[in-house]
């Protein structure tokens, strides 16, 4: 009674794999990954920007994978394992400049982790002005300061040079 063997041909794998890579490349299009490395004392601005990426009326569209509540632990290895694994799922990290952050040796090393993993790193500052002071790395490694509002399309430019 007729039964394949449940093979599959070569051109339906390729037509069915590339069916597969349309439907990912259309439900993640504008959309990106990205981990807000921010001091603490100013978490009440970041969720703004956080709110910002939910509003459809305000262009910044991106996944938060940040570290929305401070680890209960004392264990700093314990953090950086589970900062780590935030910092793997994005393609770029967001850093809010503060001079909070500046101060942070946190910020510090989540941009030293984000480079490690060559994660682009931009930095983001509100106001008319930058803060007068950055995290060591993030001057070390001479990586780019916008605007809040233009964080969006720094947000591109990065993706497409990844």
């Amino acid at each position: 009674m007729g039964g394949g063997g449940g093979s599959i041909s070569s051109s339906d794998l390729n037509r069915l794999e590339n069916i597969a890579k349309e439907k990912l490349s259309q439900s993640s299009k504008g959309n990106r990954h990205v981990f807000i490395s921010f001091a603490y004392e100013d978490l009440d601005t970041v969720n703004m920007l956080r709110g910002q990426a939910k509003n459809d009326n305000i262009p910044i569209n991106f996944d938060d994978y940040s570290v929305k509540e401070p680890f209960d632990s004392k264990d700093s290895d314990y953090i950086k394992t589970k900062i780590r694994a935030k910092i793997d799922h994005c393609s770029i990290t967001i850093v809010y400049l503060s001079n909070n952050a500046a101060k942070s040796k946190w910020v510090n090393w989540e941009i030293e982790e984000s480079i490690k993993k060559n994660k682009s790193v931009i930095g983001v500052y509100s106001g008319d002005a930058p803060p007068s002071e950055f995290p060591p790395a993030f001057l070390a490694n001479k990586c780019k300061v916008v605007k809040w509002s233009d964080l969006q399309k720094a947000i591109e430019d990065a993706s497409q040079n990844r």
